[in-house]
């Protein structure tokens, strides 16, 4: 036993030193009880996780309620803040939104660059994951589209910025900016390996990334490589895809009430291509009072583009001075609990429609809200225009009541938990959140991309066909070659995917943002300075950066 125990002991001294040789293994920790890089990127569950974390931050950064996240309508060409000030976080000054302190600058760099990051994490995790190879590159693409759209917002928004295309797991106060065709390179390079291994738009759930993303991605991004052949050839492959087509008729959840194709559109219910809608390419998708749906009845913290667009007309008096108004009514007479923070340029109400006014759809009655009704029946001006008739509010304080788009909220059609009062559409204070699924992409958008890419090639007359194609279905005068140049197809644009697309990143991307600001936005026509071209790369971001060299833009 003696003779054991000493053979026991001298067996583990020579094992102890063994391993005592190994400092590092030694002293390394494997978590078993919490979540690290380490153990959460094994199975594919734990990757479709990631990926579900990539659209929620995408859909926040499109649609959380705050005001940062309407910085690519405000202070553009076709929409301003309605009451006119000089807060920064609504553009009411463009020296102070975008000074390089400011928040502005800071949110969407943060936010941008956060998907980035995991979305590096996803792609360099994967290799040595249990997932078999052959099912790997469909989740690499998805990561990677994530990233090129990522990069897309950035580089539109900054110019040249650092390109990130591996994960970081330490410190890191050296980086430098790429330069932007740098960037716009790897945006096609990320773009070209989606198409090719993302499924086709018909094998994706509803919300999810397709091939189709991909390519019009790529073309959007060959137009800015000045490459508009293939610009050409892949918005073609989105719009010849047998999956795709314009909506040309009636459809949906309301298709029998009066109205149109266009309002149909943006209908609850409508948006995916599982009830029928075959020009939705890409959705964000939005569940009313679900863990995970995004939007509630209980508040307005996100999606709230009713809020911020419909006018506060609620609020009026009649010329008397007393109540000319039920309250929150939501019909597209008031259209729910507005309160008048953003508002349609004089450019946007009058000038873009012109020639077209009374016959193109989407300036319809349905779609375009333009007079206002006392609907308080103790009012001696109940049924009279509020408009022809204003009461003390509206003469003193304009901002309460001016034209919108019912696209932005859904007029007779809140969830039943919202009304106070169902019989007469009275709706509750928590209302203002537009509940339905949000576009962010349209087949309506790549037809006029490609119009973009035949007008860059010297083609007018394609480039005239393409936006034909989308004029038609709003019954609108068609275009002749002749008449389209840039400025027509940023016109175009703003009629058919005003509050769809960031309209920011478009001025930005086409150089165009301060010469229509100039032209077209009264509020910020002369604060907007030639350099806000482009933002300005966050001070702390330069100042944290201290071994690399992070050049500010231009006149900041």
């Amino acid at each position: 036993m003696k003779t054991f125990n000493n053979n026991l002991i001298a067996l583990f001294t020579v094992l102890f030193v063994f391993v005592s040789c190994n400092e590092d293994d030694f002293l390394s920790e494997e978590p078993l009880d919490f979540f690290s890089p380490g153990n959460s990127f094994v199975t594919s569950e734990n990757f479709q996780s990631s990926l579900a974390d990539l659209y929620a931050k995408y859909r926040f950064i499109y649609f959380n309620g705050a005001f940062e996240n309407y910085n690519h309508l405000l202070g553009t060409d076709i929409m301003f803040n309605a009451r006119a000030t000089e807060d920064g976080n609504r553009f009411g000054n463009y020296v102070t939104a975008l000074d390089v302190t400011s928040f502005i600058p800071e949110y969407h760099w943060d936010r941008w660059y956060k998907i980035i990051a995991n979305a590096n994490t996803i792609i360099d995790r994967l290799p040595d994951s249990e997932i078999d190879l052959g099912q790997q590159p469909p989740i690499e693409a998805e990561a990677r589209l994530f990233r090129a759209l990522a990069y897309r917002h950035l580089v539109y928004l900054y110019g040249g910025v650092p390109l990130i295309v591996a994960e970081i797991t330490s410190p890191q106060t050296d980086f430098v900016r790429a330069s932007r065709e740098e960037v716009l390179d790897q945006i096609v390079e990320d773009a070209v390996f989606a198409t090719e291994n993302l499924p086709g738009i018909s094998e994706v759930v509803d919300g999810k990334l397709s091939n189709l993303v991909a390519w019009h991605l790529l073309a959007e991004t060959y137009i800015s490589q000045g490459n508009f052949d293939g610009a050409i050839a892949a918005a073609s492959v989105v719009i010849n895809d047998p999956a795709t087509a314009l909506m040309m008729d009636r459809f949906g959840s309301r298709a029998t009430e009066p109205g149109d194709v266009y309002w149909d559109l943006f209908r609850r219910e409508n948006q995916n291509r599982s009830s029928g809608n075959s020009e939705a390419i890409w959705v964000s998708q939005m569940e009313v009072d679900l863990p995970g749906g995004f939007i509630t009845t209980a508040n307005t913290a996100t999606n709230n583009l009713e809020r911020f667009l419909v006018p506060a007309s609620w609020t009026l008096n009649d010329p008397d001075g007393n109540s000319g108004m039920l309250g929150w009514v939501g019909d597209t007479n008031i259209g729910g609990r507005g309160v008048s923070f953003m508002r349609p340029t004089a450019f946007f109400e009058n000038e873009l429609w012109q020639s077209d006014f009374d016959n193109d759809l989407r300036n319809s009655e349905a779609n375009y809200v333009r007079d206002i009704f006392y609907d308080n029946p103790d009012s001696p001006f109940f049924g009279q225009s509020a408009k022809d008739n204003p009461g003390p509010l509206l003469q003193s304080q304009s901002w309460r009541w001016y034209p919108w788009l019912t696209k932005a909220t859904t007029p007779s059609n809140h969830p039943p938990e919202l009304y106070e009062d169902p019989d007469r559409l009275l709706l509750k204070s928590s209302a203002g959140t537009t509940y339905r699924d949000r576009y962010y992409l349209r087949l309506a958008e790549t037809y006029l991309l490609r119009a973009e890419a035949y007008l860059g090639n010297g083609d007018a007359a394609n480039a005239a066909t393409d936006i034909n194609a989308v004029r038609q279905r709003s019954n609108a005068n068609p275009v002749s070659a002749g008449e389209v140049d840039i400025d027509y197809i940023l016109d175009e644009r703003a009629r058919e995917l005003s509050l769809e697309e960031m309209r920011r990143i478009t001025l930005h991307r086409t150089g165009k943002l301060v010469e229509r600001v100039r032209l077209y936005n009264d509020l910020n026509a002369d604060d907007i300075l030639d350099f806000h071209g482009l933002w300005p790369i966050p001070a702390r971001e330069i100042e944290a950066n201290i071994n690399g060299n992070l050049e500010q833009n231009p006149g900041y």
